[in-house]
C-alpha cells in the first residue's frame, strides 16, 4: 500500500483533461498504484519513474518514491509531450 501525494502541477494537468472517460482511466490507475500495483513503469534514473497508461494518446504519470510508502505524482502528459514532461519532472524532483 502506498500513500499518494500530488503536486499542484499534476492536479492542474489532470483537471485540464476534458474527456471524463480519460480522467476515470487515469484515476483508476492512481488507485491501483495506491494499492501497490504500479503496473507498467520504467525507471528514468535518479529516482524518477514513468508509469504508462495504454489508453488514448498514451498517457504517462511521472513520480518519485519517498520512503517505502509514499508516491509523489509530479506531473503527467502523453506521448507527444514526453520529452518536456520528463525534463520538467526531473526539475521538480530535485526541488523536493
Amino acid at each position: 500500500m502506498y500513500d499518494i501525494e500530488t503536486t499542484g502541477e499534476f492536479d492542474n494537468w489532470l483537471e485540464s483533461i476534458q474527456d471524463g472517460k480519460t480522467q476515470k482511466v487515469i484515476i483508476k490507475r492512481i488507485r491501483s498504484m495506491s494499492l501497490g500495483s504500479l503496473g507498467e513503469t520504467r525507471s528514468l534514473e535518479g529516482g524518477l519513474f514513468e508509469a504508462k497508461i495504454r489508453f488514448g494518446s498514451g498517457f504517462r504519470l511521472y513520480f518519485i518514491n519517498k520512503g517505502t510508502r509514499i508516491i509523489i505524482l509530479l506531473c503527467g502528459g502523453d506521448k507527444s509531450t514526453q520529452k518536456q514532461d520528463i525534463k520538467n519532472a526531473r526539475k521538480m524532483a530535485k526541488e523536493l
